[in-house]
Protein backbone atom coordinates (compact mmCIF):
# COMPACT_ATOMS: atom_id res chain seq x y z
CA UNK A 1 0.00 0.00 0.00
CA UNK A 2 1.22 3.92 -0.15
CA UNK A 3 3.03 5.05 2.18
CA UNK A 4 0.70 7.56 3.42
CA UNK A 5 -1.56 4.67 4.69
CA UNK A 6 1.20 2.51 5.84
CA UNK A 7 1.90 5.49 8.17
CA UNK A 8 -1.63 5.76 9.27
CA UNK A 9 -2.20 2.19 9.70
CA UNK A 10 1.11 2.13 12.22
CA UNK A 11 -0.19 4.76 13.65
CA UNK A 12 -3.68 3.51 14.53
CA UNK A 13 -2.16 0.29 15.97
CA UNK A 14 0.48 1.61 17.74
CA UNK A 15 -2.24 3.86 19.40
CA UNK A 16 -4.79 1.06 20.28
CA UNK A 17 -1.56 -0.70 21.61
CA UNK A 18 -0.54 1.64 23.99
CA UNK A 19 -2.08 4.95 23.65
CA UNK A 20 -3.91 5.23 26.84
CA UNK A 21 -0.68 4.32 28.75
CA UNK A 22 2.13 6.72 26.84
CA UNK A 23 -0.27 9.08 24.68
CA UNK A 24 0.80 10.52 21.68
CA UNK A 25 4.25 8.46 21.89
CA UNK A 26 2.80 5.38 20.84
CA UNK A 27 1.54 7.55 17.65
CA UNK A 28 4.76 8.46 17.04
CA UNK A 29 6.76 5.14 17.24
CA UNK A 30 3.73 3.38 14.99
CA UNK A 31 4.47 5.83 12.34
CA UNK A 32 7.85 4.58 12.58
CA UNK A 33 7.65 1.28 12.41
CA UNK A 34 4.72 1.17 10.11
CA UNK A 35 7.47 2.93 7.57
CA UNK A 36 10.19 1.15 8.26
CA UNK A 37 9.29 -2.25 6.16
CA UNK A 38 9.34 -0.20 3.28
CA UNK A 39 13.22 1.32 3.37
CA UNK A 40 14.66 -1.82 1.54
CA UNK A 41 13.86 0.09 -1.43
CA UNK A 42 17.21 2.32 -1.10
CA UNK A 43 18.48 -0.94 -1.19
CA UNK A 44 21.46 -1.92 -3.85
CA UNK A 45 19.93 -5.18 -5.03
CA UNK A 46 22.46 -4.94 -8.05
CA UNK A 47 19.60 -4.99 -11.03
CA UNK A 48 16.44 -3.81 -12.26
CA UNK A 49 14.72 -7.79 -11.84
CA UNK A 50 16.13 -8.06 -8.15
CA UNK A 51 15.07 -4.69 -6.97
CA UNK A 52 11.25 -5.82 -8.52
CA UNK A 53 11.41 -9.21 -7.10
CA UNK A 54 13.52 -8.49 -3.71
CA UNK A 55 11.16 -5.92 -2.70
CA UNK A 56 8.49 -6.99 0.04
CA UNK A 57 11.25 -9.62 0.92
CA UNK A 58 13.50 -10.15 4.20
CA UNK A 59 11.69 -6.28 5.65
CA UNK A 60 8.26 -7.97 5.17
CA UNK A 61 8.89 -10.87 6.80
CA UNK A 62 6.92 -12.27 10.03
CA UNK A 63 9.87 -14.23 11.42
CA UNK A 64 12.25 -11.50 10.98
CA UNK A 65 9.35 -8.81 12.43
CA UNK A 66 9.56 -11.24 15.43
CA UNK A 67 13.22 -11.71 15.72
CA UNK A 68 13.64 -7.92 15.09
CA UNK A 69 10.94 -6.81 17.60
CA UNK A 70 13.06 -7.00 20.95
CA UNK A 71 15.73 -5.31 19.71
CA UNK A 72 13.50 -2.28 18.90
CA UNK A 73 11.91 -2.35 21.85
CA UNK A 74 15.14 -2.22 23.97
CA UNK A 75 16.40 1.13 21.86
CA UNK A 76 12.79 2.40 22.32
CA UNK A 77 13.09 1.87 26.24
CA UNK A 78 16.69 3.66 25.90
CA UNK A 79 15.30 6.28 24.82
CA UNK A 80 12.41 6.64 27.47
CA UNK A 81 13.49 5.43 30.25
CA UNK A 82 11.34 4.95 32.66
CA UNK A 83 9.04 2.66 30.76
CA UNK A 84 10.08 -0.58 32.09
CA UNK A 85 6.11 -1.31 33.30
CA UNK A 86 5.05 -1.51 29.57
CA UNK A 87 7.71 -4.05 28.33
CA UNK A 88 5.70 -5.80 26.71
CA UNK A 89 2.76 -3.85 25.73
CA UNK A 90 6.15 -1.88 23.83
CA UNK A 91 6.60 -5.40 22.02
CA UNK A 92 3.32 -5.93 20.86
CA UNK A 93 3.42 -2.62 19.62
CA UNK A 94 6.50 -3.14 17.78
CA UNK A 95 5.84 -6.91 16.48
CA UNK A 96 1.78 -5.58 15.25
CA UNK A 97 3.15 -2.35 13.51
CA UNK A 98 5.86 -4.30 11.56
CA UNK A 99 3.58 -7.26 10.49
CA UNK A 100 0.19 -5.38 9.59
CA UNK A 101 2.10 -3.41 7.22
CA UNK A 102 3.28 -6.35 5.53
CA UNK A 103 -0.17 -8.28 6.01
CA UNK A 104 -1.62 -5.19 4.46
CA UNK A 105 0.82 -5.08 1.54
CA UNK A 106 0.02 -9.15 1.15
CA UNK A 107 -3.15 -7.99 -0.13
CA UNK A 108 -2.49 -6.31 -2.70
CA UNK A 109 -1.46 -8.12 -6.44
CA UNK A 110 2.51 -6.83 -5.92
CA UNK A 111 3.75 -9.73 -3.35
CA UNK A 112 4.69 -9.91 0.10
CA UNK A 113 7.15 -12.93 1.32
CA UNK A 114 5.85 -12.97 4.45
CA UNK A 115 7.55 -16.85 5.19
CA UNK A 116 10.86 -15.17 4.21
CA UNK A 117 13.26 -17.56 4.43
CA UNK A 118 11.29 -20.42 4.91
CA UNK A 119 9.54 -19.73 1.88
CA UNK A 120 10.20 -16.50 -0.73
CA UNK A 121 6.54 -17.34 -1.85
CA UNK A 122 5.03 -13.96 -3.17
CA UNK A 123 1.30 -13.45 -1.69
CA UNK A 124 -0.41 -11.56 -3.36
CA UNK A 125 -4.27 -11.85 -2.28
CA UNK A 126 -4.91 -9.06 -4.40
CA UNK A 127 -7.81 -7.92 -2.62
CA UNK A 128 -6.69 -4.05 -2.25
CA UNK A 129 -5.43 -1.54 -4.84
CA UNK A 130 -2.21 0.10 -3.94
CA UNK A 131 -4.41 3.37 -2.96
CA UNK A 132 -7.95 3.15 -1.47
CA UNK A 133 -9.40 6.02 0.15
CA UNK A 134 -12.64 4.58 1.70
CA UNK A 135 -9.37 2.31 3.87
CA UNK A 136 -7.02 5.08 4.47
CA UNK A 137 -9.79 7.89 5.61
CA UNK A 138 -10.78 5.99 8.54
CA UNK A 139 -7.14 5.87 9.62
CA UNK A 140 -6.11 9.27 8.95
CA UNK A 141 -9.73 10.32 11.26
CA UNK A 142 -8.48 8.13 13.75
CA UNK A 143 -5.10 9.62 13.96
CA UNK A 144 -5.87 13.03 13.63
CA UNK A 145 -8.09 12.80 16.84
CA UNK A 146 -5.02 11.70 18.74
CA UNK A 147 -3.20 14.56 17.82
CA UNK A 148 -5.86 16.99 19.09
CA UNK A 149 -4.62 18.57 22.21
CA UNK A 150 -8.46 19.30 23.43
CA UNK A 151 -9.50 15.72 23.22
CA UNK A 152 -8.99 13.11 26.13
CA UNK A 153 -6.65 10.09 25.93
CA UNK A 154 -9.67 7.79 26.67
CA UNK A 155 -12.00 9.16 23.90
CA UNK A 156 -9.22 9.53 21.49
CA UNK A 157 -8.57 5.81 22.65
CA UNK A 158 -11.89 4.67 21.98
CA UNK A 159 -12.46 6.55 18.39
CA UNK A 160 -8.88 5.10 17.22
CA UNK A 161 -10.64 1.91 17.75
CA UNK A 162 -13.78 2.68 15.88
CA UNK A 163 -11.92 3.87 12.79
CA UNK A 164 -9.78 0.98 12.78
CA UNK A 165 -11.89 -1.70 13.10
CA UNK A 166 -14.26 0.41 10.16
CA UNK A 167 -10.97 -0.11 8.05
CA UNK A 168 -10.71 -3.61 8.92
CA UNK A 169 -14.35 -4.07 7.86
CA UNK A 170 -13.23 -2.46 4.87
CA UNK A 171 -10.86 -5.18 4.32
CA UNK A 172 -13.66 -7.94 4.89
CA UNK A 173 -15.76 -6.11 1.86
CA UNK A 174 -13.22 -6.18 -0.33
CA UNK A 175 -12.64 -9.56 0.00
CA UNK A 176 -16.68 -10.45 -0.36
CA UNK A 177 -16.63 -8.19 -3.57
CA UNK A 178 -13.21 -10.37 -4.94
CA UNK A 179 -15.33 -13.52 -4.18
CA UNK A 180 -18.35 -12.37 -6.13
CA UNK A 181 -16.44 -10.83 -8.92
CA UNK A 182 -14.72 -14.00 -9.85
CA UNK A 183 -17.73 -16.48 -9.45
CA UNK A 184 -19.13 -13.76 -12.43
CA UNK A 185 -16.13 -14.25 -14.59
CA UNK A 186 -15.76 -17.67 -13.93
CA UNK A 187 -19.36 -18.34 -14.86
CA UNK A 188 -18.36 -15.63 -17.98
CA UNK A 189 -15.85 -17.57 -19.38
CA UNK A 190 -17.73 -20.70 -19.46
CA UNK A 191 -20.46 -18.86 -21.47
CA UNK A 192 -17.82 -17.87 -24.00
CA UNK A 193 -15.95 -20.75 -24.26
CA UNK A 194 -12.89 -19.47 -23.05
CA UNK A 195 -10.36 -22.03 -22.48
CA UNK A 196 -8.65 -19.83 -19.17
CA UNK A 197 -5.00 -21.46 -17.81
CA UNK A 198 -4.70 -18.64 -15.43
CA UNK A 199 -6.90 -16.15 -13.81
CA UNK A 200 -6.41 -13.09 -11.48
CA UNK A 201 -8.75 -10.25 -10.53
CA UNK A 202 -7.52 -7.26 -8.58
CA UNK A 203 -9.56 -4.00 -7.83
CA UNK A 204 -9.46 -1.03 -10.35
CA UNK A 205 -7.77 2.43 -9.30
CA UNK A 206 -9.25 3.53 -6.02
CA UNK A 207 -12.64 1.64 -5.32
CA UNK A 208 -13.48 -2.10 -5.16
CA UNK A 209 -16.24 -1.65 -7.27
CA UNK A 210 -14.99 -2.08 -10.28
CA UNK A 211 -12.35 -5.06 -10.67
CA UNK A 212 -9.65 -5.65 -13.69
CA UNK A 213 -9.23 -9.13 -14.56
CA UNK A 214 -6.55 -10.75 -16.72
CA UNK A 215 -6.86 -14.51 -18.10
CA UNK A 216 -4.42 -16.18 -19.75
CA UNK A 217 -4.76 -18.64 -22.60
CA UNK A 218 -2.75 -20.15 -24.96
CA UNK A 219 -0.85 -17.92 -26.94
CA UNK A 220 -2.62 -14.75 -26.03
CA UNK A 221 -4.44 -13.14 -23.14
CA UNK A 222 -7.29 -11.65 -21.99
CA UNK A 223 -7.65 -8.38 -20.18
CA UNK A 224 -11.52 -7.29 -19.20
CA UNK A 225 -13.17 -5.37 -16.22
CA UNK A 226 -16.11 -6.48 -13.97
CA UNK A 227 -18.14 -4.44 -11.86
CA UNK A 228 -19.78 -6.06 -8.52
CA UNK A 229 -23.11 -4.57 -10.13
CA UNK A 230 -22.76 -6.87 -13.41
CA UNK A 231 -24.03 -9.83 -14.06
CA UNK A 232 -21.86 -12.60 -16.34
CA UNK A 233 -23.00 -10.92 -19.76
CA UNK A 234 -21.41 -7.65 -18.90
CA UNK A 235 -18.33 -8.82 -17.76
CA UNK A 236 -15.75 -7.35 -20.70
CA UNK A 237 -13.14 -9.60 -22.03
CA UNK A 238 -10.76 -7.77 -24.76
CA UNK A 239 -8.06 -10.54 -26.35
CA UNK A 240 -4.14 -9.12 -26.47
CA UNK A 241 -1.21 -11.24 -28.24
CA UNK A 242 1.45 -12.87 -26.24
CA UNK A 243 4.72 -14.54 -28.21
CA UNK A 244 6.32 -16.90 -25.36
CA UNK A 245 8.33 -19.00 -28.25
CA UNK A 246 10.35 -14.97 -28.59
CA UNK A 247 11.92 -15.79 -25.24
CA UNK A 248 12.84 -20.42 -25.60
CA UNK A 249 16.38 -19.95 -26.64
CA UNK A 250 17.07 -18.15 -23.26
CA UNK A 251 14.78 -19.08 -21.04
CA UNK A 252 17.23 -20.72 -18.87
CA UNK A 253 18.46 -17.07 -18.31
CA UNK A 254 17.84 -16.82 -14.16
CA UNK A 255 16.59 -12.75 -14.93
CA UNK A 256 13.85 -14.44 -17.26
CA UNK A 257 12.85 -17.34 -14.73
CA UNK A 258 13.20 -14.79 -11.64
CA UNK A 259 10.08 -12.60 -13.58
CA UNK A 260 8.42 -15.69 -14.87
CA UNK A 261 7.87 -16.70 -10.91
CA UNK A 262 7.73 -13.60 -9.54
CA UNK A 263 4.58 -12.87 -11.89
CA UNK A 264 3.40 -16.27 -11.46
CA UNK A 265 2.81 -16.67 -14.89
CA UNK A 266 1.12 -13.66 -15.94
CA UNK A 267 3.08 -11.66 -18.13
CA UNK A 268 3.51 -11.06 -21.62
CA UNK A 269 6.35 -11.10 -24.22
CA UNK A 270 6.68 -9.02 -27.33
CA UNK A 271 8.78 -7.72 -29.62
CA UNK A 272 9.70 -4.58 -30.42
CA UNK A 273 12.22 -3.27 -33.09
CA UNK A 274 15.17 -5.28 -31.77
CA UNK A 275 14.14 -5.47 -27.82
CA UNK A 276 12.06 -8.65 -26.42
CA UNK A 277 9.93 -6.76 -23.64
CA UNK A 278 8.36 -8.97 -20.79
CA UNK A 279 5.69 -7.01 -19.07
CA UNK A 280 3.87 -8.09 -15.50
CA UNK A 281 0.23 -7.74 -16.65
CA UNK A 282 -0.77 -7.91 -12.90
CA UNK A 283 0.01 -4.16 -12.56
CA UNK A 284 -1.34 -1.40 -14.44
CA UNK A 285 -3.42 -2.01 -17.36
CA UNK A 286 -2.84 -3.11 -21.42
CA UNK A 287 -0.20 -0.30 -22.92
CA UNK A 288 -0.12 1.25 -19.30
CA UNK A 289 1.99 -1.52 -17.05
CA UNK A 290 4.38 -0.67 -14.85
CA UNK A 291 7.05 -3.43 -14.95
CA UNK A 292 8.37 -4.28 -18.13
CA UNK A 293 11.92 -5.45 -19.00
CA UNK A 294 13.72 -5.35 -22.05
CA UNK A 295 14.84 -9.54 -21.30
CA UNK A 296 15.92 -10.32 -24.89
CA UNK A 297 17.68 -8.43 -28.09
CA UNK A 298 16.97 -9.56 -31.93
CA UNK A 299 20.77 -10.38 -33.20
CA UNK A 300 21.81 -11.90 -36.92
CA UNK A 301 21.73 -15.25 -35.04
CA UNK A 302 18.65 -14.99 -33.58
CA UNK A 303 17.53 -14.00 -29.87
CA UNK A 304 20.77 -13.32 -27.28
CA UNK A 305 19.75 -12.37 -23.70
CA UNK A 306 18.77 -8.53 -23.02
CA UNK A 307 19.71 -6.21 -20.71
CA UNK A 308 17.19 -6.66 -17.99
CA UNK A 309 16.56 -2.73 -18.46
CA UNK A 310 13.09 -1.58 -16.79
CA UNK A 311 10.94 0.56 -19.05
CA UNK A 312 8.63 2.49 -17.39
CA UNK A 313 4.92 3.01 -19.40
CA UNK A 314 3.69 6.20 -17.92
CA UNK A 315 -0.11 5.74 -16.65
CA UNK A 316 -2.70 8.05 -18.43
CA UNK A 317 -5.40 9.55 -16.35
CA UNK A 318 -7.38 10.66 -19.13
CA UNK A 319 -9.85 8.08 -18.51
CA UNK A 320 -10.47 8.00 -15.09
CA UNK A 321 -14.13 9.39 -15.60
CA UNK A 322 -14.77 6.03 -17.17
CA UNK A 323 -13.60 4.28 -14.57
CA UNK A 324 -16.45 5.92 -12.57
CA UNK A 325 -18.98 5.28 -15.20
CA UNK A 326 -17.89 1.73 -15.88
CA UNK A 327 -18.99 0.82 -12.47
CA UNK A 328 -22.41 1.68 -13.32
CA UNK A 329 -22.88 1.16 -17.56
CA UNK A 330 -21.09 -1.92 -18.60
CA UNK A 331 -21.36 -0.81 -22.32
CA UNK A 332 -18.52 2.18 -21.13
CA UNK A 333 -14.80 0.49 -22.80
CA UNK A 334 -12.10 0.75 -20.34
CA UNK A 335 -9.38 -0.61 -23.36
CA UNK A 336 -6.50 1.62 -24.37
CA UNK A 337 -6.43 2.58 -28.33
CA UNK A 338 -3.11 2.45 -28.16
CA UNK A 339 -3.10 -1.37 -28.08
CA UNK A 340 -3.29 -1.10 -32.04
CA UNK A 341 -0.41 0.14 -32.34
CA UNK A 342 1.23 -2.69 -30.34
CA UNK A 343 1.48 -0.03 -26.91
CA UNK A 344 5.01 1.59 -28.16
CA UNK A 345 7.14 1.81 -25.24
CA UNK A 346 9.66 4.15 -25.09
Amino acid sequence: MDSLTQVALGSAVGYAVLGNKVGRKAVAWGAILGTLPDLDVFLPYGGSVEAFTYHRGFSHSLFVHLLISPLIVWLILKIHTGMQAYKARWFWLVFLCLSTHALLDSLTVYGTQLMWPLSEYPFGVSSMFIIDPLYTLPLLIGLAFTLLPKISTSKAYKINAITLSLSTAYLCLAFVFKLNIDDKVKTALNNRDIDATGYISTPAPLTTLLWRVVVMSDGHYYEGYASVFDSPSDVTLNAYNTTPSLIKPIDNQWGIQRLQWFTKGFYSIRQQTDNVILSDLRMGMECQYVFNFVVGEQADSGIKVGSFERLSQRPSFSNAGNIWQRIWQPEVSLASPLAKNNCSLP
